[in-house]
């Protein structure tokens, strides 16, 4: 009996120490005490010391260690892991890992997250948004945008010329408005809530192009000439990635340039002759600075000795000879200006790329990190951005709407689409805020970035279809009172551009998070093929026992978490987002063993296994959305009200996961499934969908005016102004909840059930009973153009849906 208890609880301590993920040397020591506890009750003898110390001692003299053991796994990693490419390696380099680290490691530090810092405008920039931001949006007519012009109006162009909308992320001292991420985020919102064309021509130019790009690889020259004239407006950039041939895999574009001489301005230069062929580049129909990413080839070496010198960027006027641009593509009747442009051995000074000639074959690495940061803003917030009004305007419609004498907001199957709608609009604000915090802390989150691309446009796609569902004829009837529809259409534009979704979620997100998160492989990889400075080994050694013990206790978490079913782990609160932060332990614990056993099994392979890594991409992609969720939850105070709102989010996000991690027992390599679903699952399935009294009170909060729906809400376009749908709406709302009461107190008087519509003949009645005072009566009529305009739909003269035949061309109206 004493021996059986020596051994449980040698095993307890053990796993103890995995779990705790103490050091070798002090796990070493700690089993020592306790093989002497063993020896003191005598169920320890030589023979177990010997086999102990046979152990023991060659795993704790590094010397031996090394060249006994890692030296034959070290040749045994480089036949299961193929070298990193050049492009692999800048791609990985150019990014930063952040909080996602943390959820990939099995063991995430919640401290960590809620100390970041709490995203907040400054005064300049609250004033932008409450200012030009405002504007702007009380002079956009959608509808004009959408069918007759083809285009934002030349005052409005001129308008985010002259107050520096193209001008955010450019430093003050080159004249721009230097802006937070997290500012301009909000700044996107409020425009995509309201256009997408609108926020479309702002993002582009904040985002990956020639600003971002001059500031941070820039010569002074380039500086100088081009950022002031950026930021005042006389200068339209874009940039040329993009091919027919080249879409996602931005790095095989055919677009090349060949260094020679040429005549520049009267003389002869060293220079680049470039031809390129591109497609969907947003702003190129109206640019007057093109940036341009080709690939360079010196067949004459009059640069050096490498022929093929790899993806260049170089900034290109578009009035120069050769240069085609102007000719629009038209993407599902979303008319912001995108479109092809072309050249043919245009000629070009070397002084033309971006840095000058020493930074010819450097563009992939500069692409990559520019991309990391735009990506993480501009598409996640217009996304965010359309969702939130959305949300707010369905409310209003569902609570205004009737059907079988309710509103159609308090059905059952109504309140299911609206939950969705509305728990994804708190995320996606979440989302977005964690995202660009991590931004202006100086991180270029290329692993995040991706996340937030794909799943929030993802997201906001879903949601518009819901939308469209609860909308019914009022958001398939196209026109001036319309909210819907363009966006509708516009909704797969997001899906595709800047890395379509599905590469985006088979190869992306955990292509690049299974290295750079991971703690030990990118070591692991960079040491292995160390042939030249002789720390190799030592280095290698490091990484694999570091790596070999983290994958031990991820599996002793794993099984105890989910044996316990997380209760007894770690959480910063005691309130009802427990049990949310101690099953992301689990879940944190499940993808770090999952990831390690994915990559032993599969080596090089789970590159070219994409449905497995989708599937852990989706552990950590659901993992970060919840984390952001439950940290918006914090900075804003843990407001009770908003739990409803909370809850639905991070449940949905958990469950989303469980599902594919789910999917991914059922489908994992050798068989290793079952055995696995038994540490993780072993009682089953833990996590349930957002239950109906859930989405009920998600519903209500969306039909109801409050403080929760206001925070819902919160930045965006909600002015009643003459082109404002959804703001006109807002004020119907508010007229509808307060109507209701006066309906009933004329009822009452009149002895009869009067139907809620006609509540201008309602009033007529109350003011003859003598029960309504005057202003009754007209809030009652002013409610009832109201609630008119927001049930129907717009109709036309047939010749009025003819396309408006513009004579000024896009050029001249953005010039």
């Amino acid at each position: 009996m004493t021996t059986l208890l020596w051994i449980i609880a040698m095993i307890l301590v053990l796993g103890a120490l995995a779990y705790l993920r103490v050091s070798l040397l002090t796990a070493t020591i700690t089993a020592a005490v306790v093989m002497t506890a063993g020896w003191t009750l005598a169920v320890v003898g030589p023979i177990s010391w010997i086999v102990f110390l046979v152990i023991a001692l060659p795993l704790n003299i590094s010397a031996f260690r090394q060249n006994v053991i890692s030296r034959p796994l070290m040749k045994v990693y480089r036949g299961i892991m193929p070298e990193m490419s050049s492009t692999e390696k800048e791609a990985i380099e150019a990014g930063t890992t952040w909080w996602e680290a943390d959820l990939f490691a099995g063991n995430p530090n919640w401290k960590k997250l809620h100390n970041y810092p709490v995203a907040r405008l400054s005064a300049d920039e609250q004033a932008f948004l409450d200012g030009p931001v405002e504007e702007v949006c009380r002079m956009v007519n959608q509808h004009q945008v959408s069918h007759q012009l083809a285009d934002l109006p030349a005052d409005v162009w001129q308008y985010l010329k002259d107050h520096g909308f193209f001008a955010m992320i450019i430093k003050k001292k080159y004249g721009g408005l230097e802006y937070s991420a997290y500012a301009q985020s909000r700044v996107l919102q409020k425009l995509a809530g309201l256009s997408s064309e609108l926020a479309s021509t702002v993002g582009v130019p904040n985002s990956l192009g020639p600003g971002e790009l001059l500031q941070h690889y820039g010569t002074p020259e380039q500086q100088n000439h081009y950022l002031p004239r950026l930021a005042k407006g006389l200068e339209v950039p874009c940039f040329a990635l993009t091919s027919p041939e080249a879409g996602s895999d931005a790095g095989s574009i055919p677009d090349f340039g060949i260094v020679c001489k040429g005549q520049w301005e009267g003389e002869e230069v060293l220079g680049m002759k470039l031809t390129w062929n591109k497609r969907y580049i947003t702003l190129a129909p109206v640019a007057t600075v093109l940036g341009l990413a080709f690939k360079l080839r010196d067949p004459e070496h009059l640069l050096g000795d490498k022929e093929e010198l790899g993806i260049t960027c170089a900034l290109i006027p578009t009035d120069m000879e050769g240069v085609e641009t102007g000719r629009r593509h038209f993407p599902l009747n979303c008319m912001f200006q995108n479109g092809p442009t072309r050249g043919n051995e245009v000629f070009v000074p070397l002084s033309f790329i971006i840095g000058g000639p020493k930074m010819a074959g450097q563009g992939w690495r500069m692409l990559v990190e520019c991309l990391s940061v735009g990506r993480g803003i501009t598409l996640p917030s217009n996304s965010a951005g359309g969702v939130k009004t959305a949300a707010l305007a369905t409310g209003a419609y569902a609570r205004i709407r009737r059907q079988f004498k309710l509103p159609i907001g308090k059905l059952e199957g109504i309140e299911e689409p609206m939950a969705r709608i509305g728990g994804n609009a708190y995320l996606m604000d979440a989302v977005t805020t964690l995202t660009t915090t991590g931004i202006d802390l100086g991180e270029k989150p290329s692993v995040i970035s991706a996340i937030v691309k794909y799943h929030l446009t993802d997201r906001m796609q879903k949601c518009v279809i819901d939308a469209m569902d609860i909308h019914g004829g009022k958001g398939v009837c196209l026109g001036p009172n319309n909210y819907l529809g363009r966006g509708y259409q516009a909704a797969p534009i997001a899906i595709t551009v800047e890395g379509a979704n599905i590469l985006t979620r088979s190869m992306i997100i955990y292509g690049q998070g299974a290295i750079r998160c991971h703690p030990y492989v990118l070591a692991e990889m960079e040491s292995a093929f160390d042939t030249e400075s002789g720390q190799g080994l030592a280095n290698f050694d490091a990484a694999i026992f570091g790596h070999i013990g983290f994958a031990t206790s991820n599996f002793i978490r794993s099984f105890w978490l989910g044996l316990t079913s997380s209760r007894f782990s770690n959480a910063p609160y005691s309130d009802k987002t427990k049990r949310y932060y101690q099953q992301m332990n689990r879940f944190s614990a499940n993808l770090a063993l999952l990831s390690d056993l994915a990559m032993a099994t599969l080596g090089g392979n789970l590159k070219r296994k994409e449905r497995i890594s989708a599937r852990l991409g989706d552990l950590l992609s659901q993992l970060y959305l919840a984390s952001a969720t439950l940290k918006r939850y914090e900075d804003e105070g843990r407001q009770t009200d908003d739990l409803p709102l909370v809850q639905w989010a991070v449940e949905d996000a958990l469950y989303k996961l469980q599902a594919s991690l789910d999917d991914l027992l059922d489908n994992f390599p050798m068989g290793l499934g079952g055995a696995l679903r038994v540490v993780m699952f072993p009682f089953g399935r833990p996590l349930k969908r957002p239950s109906d009294v859930l989405d009920h009170k998600v519903a209500k909060i969306m039909q109801t005016p409050c403080e929760s729906r206001n925070r819902l809400g919160k930045g965006q376009f909600w002015t009643n102004s003459e082109h404002n749908a959804v703001g006109i709406q807002e004020q119907t709302l508010l007229d509808i909840i307060a109507s209701e009461l006066l309906h009933d107190k004329v009822c009452k008087a009149s002895g009869k059930r009067l139907p809620f519509m006609w509540l201008d003949k309602v009033a007529a009645e109350g003011k003859a009973l003598g029960v309504l005072s005057d202003a009754e009566v007209q809030l009652l009529e002013r409610a009832e153009i109201g609630r008119m305009k927001s049930i129907n739909v717009d109709d036309f003269d047939p010749a009025e849906l003819r396309p408006e035949v513009v004579s000024t061309t896009s050029q001249e109206r953005a010039a």
